[in-house]
């Protein structure tokens, strides 16, 4: 392994897109990335040979690959709609042709950089590779019937024990109901997380989540709700209530709703 190999492997981990229960990932260095991304996601299910079924794969990874023609391509079709190419190199610095190479090929929503900075005791920061990343077009505008789609590929009613993700979503009450940058210095945030009982509701997805919010909410049966707050699994697990992980809304609609109170403080970033 090179000096900077692994910092630049690791650079692709925090470019993966969110995942469902599990993250299909097409490692074309043939597992080498894979090891590693998967010491920081639990939740790879990765897959290191061609072929690989069309529109099958969360994202494709590569390290040190030639980004040409046959290697988009490859990517692109393997790609599930929405998926996500995550490319470095080591050597070169981001440039426009890289933007162009990557709409030639079909991809949008496309981020090229600096792949990693490293300090240095001679010359500061020391800018090294270049990251390329780029999505495959949806095949509907339609926003909702997108979330259903990447929805669908989580499980039902999943058992929060042997849950392999890393992160699971919940629907939160955030009073007041405004952005932080509206937010006067002596306000204080409330977060109260939706339940059935004293039971919590929680799902493995940010669109799995948003499927079952939207009906819930639309239908008067769930109200207040403005928020999908993302929390490590541990973190939910360590709290004293059970979680009903994925409920499908036909088992739970009518139940009586609760709501628990949150620490804010407990959630992590939300995705990009």
């Amino acid at each position: 392994m090179t000096l900077y190999e692994r910092p630049l492997i690791e650079a692709i981990a925090k470019h993966l897109p969110p995942s469902a229960a599990l993250l299909e990932l097409l490692d074309l260095n043939g597992g080498a990335i894979g090891a590693i991304l998967s010491e920081a996601r639990a939740d790879l299910d990765v897959i290191t040979a061609v072929p690989v079924d069309d529109n099958s794969v969360d994202a494709v990874v590569a390290f040190d690959r030639v980004v040409d023609a046959p290697f988009l391509a490859t990517a692109r079709r393997v790609l599930r709609p929405g998926g996500r190419l995550i490319a470095v190199t080591s050597e070169g610095e981001a440039r426009a042709k890289h933007v162009e190479v990557l709409e030639n090929a079909g991809f949008h929503r496309i981020l090229v950089e600096t792949a990693v900075e490293v300090a240095t005791p001679l010359d500061g920061v020391l800018p090294v590779g270049v990251l390329l990343r780029g999505e495959k077009p949806h095949t509907t505008d339609d926003t909702f019937e997108r979330i259903r789609v990447a929805s669908d590929q989580d499980a039902a009613e999943l058992d929060m024990n042997t849950y392999r993700g890393r992160y699971v979503y919940l629907l939160i009450k955030q009073t007041p109901n405004k952005p932080m940058w509206a937010m006067r210095p002596e306000e204080a945030i409330h977060w109260e997380a939706v339940g059935i009982g004293d039971v919590l509701l929680a799902f493995t997805s940010l669109p799995k989540s948003v499927s079952f919010m939207q009906p819930a909410v639309l239908s008067g049966w769930i109200a207040g709700v403005n928020k999908v707050a993302k929390f490590k699994r541990d973190t939910v697990a360590g709290w004293a209530t059970h979680v009903l992980l994925n409920p499908s809304l036909e088992r739970v609609a009518g139940l009586e709703v609760s709501f628990r109170v949150i620490d804010p403080q407990t959630a992590e970033k939300p995705d990009e």
